[in-house]
């Protein structure tokens, strides 16, 4: 029987390189691999040219320059299906991450198996992203995580936007306010 489980989350200045490097299960979490925590697949996507071959970079930079009270990270911890396939698995976080995301905002994901309580496989993608919206600026480092300037957007910031959960029920036909337990849970991230 499928098992279903979603978690929004989010991240403040200093936790987005350690949570990247947890999830990508690299530096002191590699040992967790060698303790029969299964790592099925790991991506990123959408990362500015300066940490395109380094992910971890985009965390720290975000750590380094985001503002004291900002958001580093949002991240959403999926339970996937027990009877999907590793690669069924992997097109469906593949195929999720593109409808939700697509060009619009850094990312990296992984996809962890471990054992569950009942002794079966426990998979779930933690899908870590940035409220900062890609918008073909290059910038540097300190620049891209600066208040954006709607005047002048190449001397700011990206800009952080992210459709509100009232938004996309409406556009999928869905209720036009969401029940106050969703909205608490989900918050207004989605």
């Amino acid at each position: 029987m499928a098992l279903a489980r979603l978690s929004m989350k989010f991240g403040k200045a200093g936790k987005a390189a350690a949570h990247a490097a947890y999830i990508a299960r690299e530096a002191q979490y590699a040992r967790r691999l060698h303790h029969g925590e299964g790592l099925e697949a790991k991506e990123t996507g959408n990362l500015p040219a300066w940490a395109d071959t380094e992910p971890n970079r985009f965390w720290q930079a975000a750590d380094t320059y985001e503002r004291a009270n900002g958001t580093t990270y949002r991240e959403m911890e999926i339970a996937l299906p027990r009877e999907l396939t590793p690669a069924q698995r992997l097109a469906l976080v593949r195929g999720f991450v593109q409808q939700e995301l697509g060009a619009h905002h850094a990312y990296q994901w992984a996809i962890h198996n471990p054992q569950a309580a009942d002794g079966h496989e426990q998979p779930h993608v933690h899908l870590m992203f940035s409220e900062r919206r890609v918008d073909g600026i290059e910038r540097d480092p300190e620049r891209y995580f600066r208040r954006h300037n709607p005047k002048a957007p190449e001397k700011g910031g990206a800009k952080k936007r992210l459709r509100s959960l009232q938004q996309r029920l409406s556009q999928r036909g869905g209720a036009s306010r969401p029940p106050q337990r969703t909205a608490a849970t989900l918050g207004d991230c989605l």
